[in-house]
């Protein structure tokens, strides 16, 4: 690259969002800011000979935008699995396992007159629906549409039905038609499913899943019928559990193990020969077998944008109580319990591996709480299974081969999702970095307080915070021509790149602002003022540049350009040091150089020949006008050495030059707090 160019680092920058009455300057909610809202009463069941799931639900549409809206947008995530989708040709490796997508069966406006058919138009993984009559600001409509799909088999991205030991596990998510975001954006976003996740809009969820009587269903939200589906003894274990710091077996191994065998099938008898008359056409064949037991398990979860569930007749469960304060719990009973929650088949278990699952979701839900803003829903539940590493509100899917650290990180990520997106609703469609990358940060901060440190990341300049996954080196990140920007739309982010750009460096670049751009006071306070005005709401990250500059009082423009909008890098140099008047008892002249586009904050040690030495703070505003500064450093004798980021610190992509006197050599630190 050319020599930086300050007048373009620190030029005004033009944000992608406008500012106006929905999104103000200060990157809050403008003053007539609004939000449609979507509620849902959802029915479905699993055939598990025919790995159907029918589903029948009720949405309750609240248009509260200024405009009328004459159609409307539905999701149909389960399209994205057809042949010929455009997921298919967009993201081949993700979507190898192939299904019908979803059949619409019905799809009608229910109104209290009477009942509206309608044809709905059908693209790919959207549905739009034409309305006889246009809804107007303030009204509803409800909706009811009857469906039904074949869940995916065992790679079926974030459906899944894959085996265990002791049965099929179903991990069950994006299974029913949702409503798309109309907002002061874009009206409809209806961006089709290639592979990232979702835009929804918040509302209550009531759903029931009826399976086989001995599956377990674990769900987001609230378990409103436990006197149903749960014996005597698993209901006071849960009342246990809400009362245990230590985690209480609601379904044990020896559990699992008599039910499974309970539901083996008897050997046949021989048929027997009998002389009669043929039966009558119409009568009933008497061989026919008796329809499966079935229970019905009932969930209810306010203010989220999503649910999901997972069930099996393999699952062991346990749980432990969530201490997060006072705070409104959104479900219908004051009295539930707060529970995190692990199941899992019985090969997951071990001291290494799931028996530690429920002691992880209780940290990370505890520490998010207390650090950010309060866990607002019921449980948490991890799920043991195929290893989608997906997380849904109040829920996340992970590997039940997962063990120590993998599982322990995996966890802690899942569940800071928990935060962004599903509190948070950025639009991860657009822009992915706004939850994986938040996520990614919020573990390299709850990672350190686990049990005295035990998963505590790397953490240091020449790698991005990874919360106890492999290191990525972000310095090779930006040195690479080709690596596409923070801001790229995310469906245009290669697989090569979508790790160490949308979850590593954006997590980074939080790292920074924390640590060495803002400092740790002003950061926290704004971050957290970030997620209260953004709760269950849409942010972009204009209104997250904007809102953090101002909070903390900085004019960020320069790192917001460099980090998210570009791929730039710093690159400090050291020039030979100098004396005024050729006299070291007159002090140190040390020059700086500044050779890259991204002018961070250096800390400049300065190390005397008798081993003393002083530090001094070089501050971005140094690089305001040029690239070079000298600074005066006050001494009495000679140096011995002169170094730019002695901590390592920032990503410097050269480092061969940061010294006089000595040649630093790199060695970072296994382990640093945040």
């Amino acid at each position: 690259m050319p020599p930086p160019d300050p007048a373009r680092i620190f030029a005004p920058l033009a944000w992608p969002d406008p500012v106006n009455v929905f999104r103000s300057g200060s990157g809050r909610r403008g003053p007539e800011a609004w939000q449609n809202r979507a509620d849902y009463d959802i029915h479905v069941a699993i055939d598990p000979i025919s790995r159907v799931l029918s589903g029948d639900e009720t949405i309750t549409y609240t248009n509260n935008s200024p405009d009328d809206l004459d159609v409307l947008w539905v999701h149909l995530d389960q399209n994205a699995y057809r042949e010929g989708a455009r997921a298919n040709f967009a993201t081949p490796a993700w979507h190898t396992h192939h299904t019908d997508g979803v059949t619409i069966e019905s799809v009608t406006i229910e109104q209290e007159e009477h009942d509206t058919p309608i044809v709905p138009v059908i693209s790919d993984t959207r549905m739009q629906l034409p309305l006889v009559r246009p809804l107007h600001k303030g009204e509803k409509y409800r909706l009811r549409i009857v469906w039904h799909l074949t869940l995916p088999g065992a790679w079926g991205g974030r459906t899944a039905v894959s085996p265990s030991q002791n049965g099929d596990i179903y991990e069950v998510a994006q299974f029913y038609p949702r409503m798309a975001v109309y907002d002061d954006l874009r009206g409809w976003d209806t961006l089709p499913g290639l592979g990232q996740e979702f835009y929804l809009e918040t509302g209550n969820f009531d759903y029931s899943v009826t399976v086989p009587s001995d599956f377990i269903v674990a769900g987001s939200g609230a378990l409103v019928n436990a006197d149903d589906v749960l014996t005597r003894e698993q209901r006071d274990r849960l009342t246990q559990a809400a009362r245990s710091e230590q985690r209480v077996m609601i379904r044990t191994r020896d559990e699992v193990l008599a039910a499974v065998t309970a539901e083996l099938p008897a050997p046949s008898p021989a048929p027997k020969t009998v002389d009669k008359a043929p039966a009558h056409k119409n009568e009933p064949a008497k061989s026919t077998p008796p329809a499966p037991k079935t229970k019905t398990w009932r969930f209810h979860m306010n203010d989220t944008r999503d649910v999901a569930f997972a069930a099996s007749a393999a699952f062991l469960w346990d749980a432990a109580r969530l201490d997060i304060g006072t705070q409104t719990v959104a479900s219908k009973s004051d009295a539930t319990p707060r529970l995190a929650m692990a199941v899992y088949p019985v090969e997951a278990m071990g001291s290494h591996g799931w028996d530690r699952a429920v002691s992880y979701v209780k940290h990370a839900i505890e520490d998010f709480s207390s650090r950010l803003f309060p866990y607002p829903w019921p449980n948490a539940v991890a799920v043991g299974g195929h290893g989608a590493n997906m997380e849904y509100p109040g829920l996340a899917f992970e590997g039940k081969d997962e063990k120590d650290g993998q599982l322990f990180a995996m966890t802690v990520h899942e569940f800071a999702h928990q935060w962004f997106p599903m509190l948070v609703g950025s639009n991860e469609r657009r822009n992915a970095f706004m939850d994986e990358g938040f996520a990614t940060f919020l573990g390299t901060l709850a990672a350190p307080d686990f049990n005295q440190g035990e998963f505590a990341p790397k953490r240091d300049a020449e790698f991005a915070p990874t919360s106890g996954r492999p290191a990525t080196d972000i310095t090779a990140l930006l040195r690479d021509p080709a690596a596409p920007v923070l801001m790229a739309p995310s469906d245009t982010v290669p697989e090569t790149y979508r790790h160490p750009l949308t979850y590593f460096k954006a997590a980074y670049g939080l790292t920074l602002l924390r640590e060495q751009i803002i400092g740790p006071e002003r950061f926290d306070r704004a971050f957290r003022a970030w997620i209260t005005e953004w709760a269950y709401h849409h942010p972009t990250p204009s209104d997250f540049f904007r809102f953090m500059s101002s909070e903390t009082g900085e004019d960020l423009s320069w790192f917001w350009r460099g980090w998210f909008f570009n791929n730039w890098a710093s690159d400090y140099a050291v020039a030979p040091v100098t004396y005024p008047d050729d006299d070291p008892a007159k002090g140190a002249l040390v020059k700086v150089v500044n050779r890259g586009w991204l002018p961070l904050p250096v800390t400049l040690q300065v190390t005397w020949k008798d081993g003393s030495s002083a530090r001094v703070r070089i501050p971005t505003e140094a690089w305001v006008q040029h690239n070079e500064v000298t600074v005066e450093v006050a001494g009495n004798q000679p140096v011995r050495t002169a170094i730019v980021d002695p901590d390592l610190t920032i990503p410097d992509i050269d480092r061969s030059n940061n010294s006089f006197g000595a040649i630093l050599t790199v060695t970072p630190p296994t382990k640093a707090g945040p």
